[in-house]
């Protein structure tokens, strides 16, 4: 594990903690970021590498989450959230889950073309597309390479829906798509606000967008008839939970009209990288902040059952979730939410992707 003495300029992991999977040692002598003025490291520089998937959509079978078939773009993110459960995917790769899953990002230059001979198969299924369930979708990288958006151009042209999940406000470079989609039936559009703090923002999530930047993407997208919603994601109890009821209000007010919540959960190598991360920025709250976590998960720091693992279980857990629900009551979320049209679907042209028009 690389030094927490000082932190790493624009990066949230303070080190390069092996994966558990790890076939090869790396000695901390090995981090050679040099010291500059302001007594923080600069950590290695973004590499983006290719990979060639097989096959883009991935299916679900777990009844905690809203999708049963999703496509990440990419593998690893460049936004740098500290408490990100996608981090254990980098251990399987022998790199690190910490400041590796951050700056060296995976994409798959044929997601369009695998995403287009799927929905071609004789016997696919209609279903809604989940786009940022894993990692950021819309993160840094994508503005160049524009991944998501041809996927984008392949589900309009076959009139598939999909729900997007982003804390980047790059989703309204492609409200072009976006809102004739909308109005179809076939899109919305989920903005993951954590909290409202600007110096907890850029500890915790040092390469996303701001707050008031996000809920103004959350504005902008319901005035394009872009069906939106809020998303405190995650919460942590004693550090961000405070700001439930803020994050929800705010939201409506910019537009949104549902909204949703995920507590905090630490699998894997995400425990000690927070634990560590705590120690570095808030040293003071660290066994508080752990211990309150432990109360809500059936006394770990992860609880994978399904039921728990998104809301929590205990006394704690079901006070938020009645926040929850009376902050939603107050402001008018999740009054009335109309599934995605599906019956639309027509599979893909053998010509390359045209946009469909609606």
């Amino acid at each position: 594990m690389g030094s927490t003495e000082n932190p790493i300029r624009g990066r949230g992991s303070p080190s390069r903690i092996e994966g558990r999977f790890a076939r090869t040692t790396r000695e901390s002598a090995a981090d050679t970021e040099a010291l500059i003025e302001d007594g923080q490291r600069r950590g290695p520089d973004t590499q983006l590498m290719v990979e060639n998937a097989r096959s883009i959509v991935s299916r679900n079978q777990s009844p905690d989450v809203p999708f049963a078939q999703s496509i990440n773009p990419y593998r690893g993110c460049e936004h740098g959230c500290i408490y990100c459960y996608a981090r254990p995917s980098h251990a399987y790769m022998d790199l690190s889950p910490g400041i590796d899953f951050e700056t060296r990002i995976f994409w798959k230059p044929d997601a369009a073309d695998l995403l287009r001979a799927e929905l071609a198969k004789p016997g696919y299924t209609c279903d809604t597309m989940a786009l940022g369930s894993n990692t950021d979708c819309y993160q840094p990288a994508e503005r160049e390479l524009q991944v998501t958006r041809r996927i984008l151009e392949v589900l309009a042209e076959c009139r598939h829906p999909v729900a997007i999940v982003t804390k980047s406000a790059l989703v309204e470079r492609d409200i072009d798509i976006l809102a004739p989609m909308a109005a179809a039936g076939l899109a919305r559009v989920m903005i993951s606000v954590t909290t409202l703090d600007d110096e907890l923002k850029r500890r915790m999530e040092p390469r996303t967008a701001g707050p008031s930047r996000r809920l103004e993407t959350i504005r902008r997208l319901s005035e394009a008839g872009i069906p939106v919603g809020v998303l405190a994601a995650p919460v942590i109890p004693a550090l961000n939970d405070h700001e439930l009821e803020s994050i929800l209000s705010a939201g409506a007010r910019a537009g949104a009209k549902s909204a949703g919540y995920i507590l905090l959960r630490l699998p894997h190598e995400v425990a000690p990288l927070f634990s560590e991360w705590l120690e570095q920025h808030y040293p003071l709250r660290r066994s508080h902040v752990l211990n309150q976590i432990s109360r809500m998960r059936n006394g770990a720091l992860s609880d994978p059952r399904f039921g728990s693992r998104m809301r929590g279980s205990g006394p704690l857990a079901s006070l938020l979730r009645q926040r929850f629900e009376r902050a939603c009551r107050e402001h008018g979320l999740n009054r009335a939410e109309t599934p995605l049209v599906r019956d639309g679907f027509r599979p893909p042209r053998a010509s390359g992707p045209q946009l469909g028009l609606f």
